[in-house]
């Protein structure tokens, strides 16, 4: 099967995540402890990823079409 009217956009730039080294932080502070529940050993991993997340700019993402609403875009191509 060939269409022919098909473009592809080139992909945008990914945005990295705010607070991901803080958050990696605080998860790899419960794997090496090995309790979730463990207070004292993660306090200041867990403060830090709150105080980021609290300052981080918060930004609403785009809505993506729905893989129906291509369907339907493709499908006027393929008749």
């Amino acid at each position: 099967m060939h269409i022919k009217r098909i473009k592809v956009r080139p992909k945008k730039n990914v945005t990295v995540a705010p607070c991901g080294p803080e958050l990696a932080s605080m998860l790899g502070c419960w794997a090496a402890n090995g309790d979730l529940h463990s207070i004292n050993a993660c306090s200041q991993a867990s403060q830090a990823l709150f105080e980021c997340m609290r300052t981080a700019p918060m930004k609403m993402a785009a809505r993506r079409p729905t893989i129906n609403y291509h369907l339907a875009r493709l499908g006027k191509n393929l008749k």
